[in-house]
């Protein structure tokens, strides 16, 4: 992601990256990142969580004002759910497969159709 969002910004095209890899996004040094203690794949939030979406890309686009200095990383104060510690980081630790419940998969399901 570092590689093609310097790329663009050479083209003269602001960019910010999204993250929830804080180890990768130093690695990679995107111009600008925003992190997220989130699970893999989820860096805009739970599905259907419009409300938090949004927050999270209106914070992801001030970023964009706001980070001036190359490789800056900024961590978004969002929590994936309550309390302490985030279960979804215990069960991955231990080899669980927690993140979203089969019942909440079957409704998306049923939503789309």
């Amino acid at each position: 992601m570092g590689l093609i969002a310097r790329q663009v910004e050479e083209a003269g095209i602001c960019t910010v990256a999204m993250s929830s890899a804080l180890d990768v996004s130093h690695a990679v040094k995107a111009p600008r990142t925003v992190f997220l203690n989130f699970p893999q794949g989820h860096q805009t939030g739970k599905p259907l969580d419009r409300d938090l979406q949004r927050r999270i890309i209106l914070d992801a686009l001030r970023a964009l004002e706001t980070l001036t200095v190359p490789g800056s990383i900024v961590q978004l104060p969002y929590r994936w759910e309550a309390g302490e510690p985030q279960l979804w980081e215990q069960e991955l630790s231990q080899g669980g497969k927690y993140l979203i419940p089969e019942e909440t998969i079957r409704q998306w399901c049923i939503q789309l159709d």
